[in-house]
């Protein structure tokens, strides 16, 4: 996602035109179409963690779903930091779905085959303990395999406001 598209979610404007070619490059084949909060390819760097909590952050904003943004910019915090660590790729996808009016889908696509994996931390360990943050605070996640590397995602569910 470009800084533009970025600046025009920070002030409201729908992108409905482009959302069926956003959709595919973000999820793929195979994923059930969901309305598209936010997409970006970021590079594999530390640094990129920063600018995916911001995309989370205005993503849940522009649809009003601030009561699901700090559980999903730690979220996404975790799932960058993995791939940066891991992968083994110039880049990483980050994308924010909404396949229901309740449900957000918070996905980093990048392209090892190495499939995460939930570990007990050693005593005194700065790490090792992100996963089980992730399944902490999401309602549910997992990894989905691509022909090029995997997706790794986690959905939050929030409350319907009348």
């Amino acid at each position: 996602m470009s800084v533009d598209v970025i600046r025009q979610l920070e002030q409201g404007r729908k992108h409905s035109a482009r959302l069926p070619a956003l959709h595919a490059l973000a999820n793929g084949p195979g994923v059930e179409l969901t309305t598209l909060l936010g997409s970006e390819t970021l590079p594999r760097m530390p640094e990129s963690v920063g600018r995916a909590r911001r995309l989370v952050r205005i993503a849940l904003a522009a649809r009003s779903l601030d009561d699901l943004a700090d559980d999903g910019v730690l979220i996404v915090s975790e799932l960058v930091s993995n791939a940066v660590q891991h992968a083994r790729s110039r880049s990483v996808r980050v994308a924010v779905n909404r396949p229901e009016i309740v449900r957000v889908r918070i996905g980093v696509v990048d392209k090892s085959r190495r499939l995460p994996e939930v570990r007990e931390p050693r005593e005194g360990a700065e790490n090792g303990r992100g996963l089980a943050l992730v399944g902490a605070l999401a309602k549910d996640w997992g990894t989905d395999r691509l022909p090029w590397g995997k997706r790794v995602w986690a959905e939050l569910h929030g409350e319907l406001r009348g």
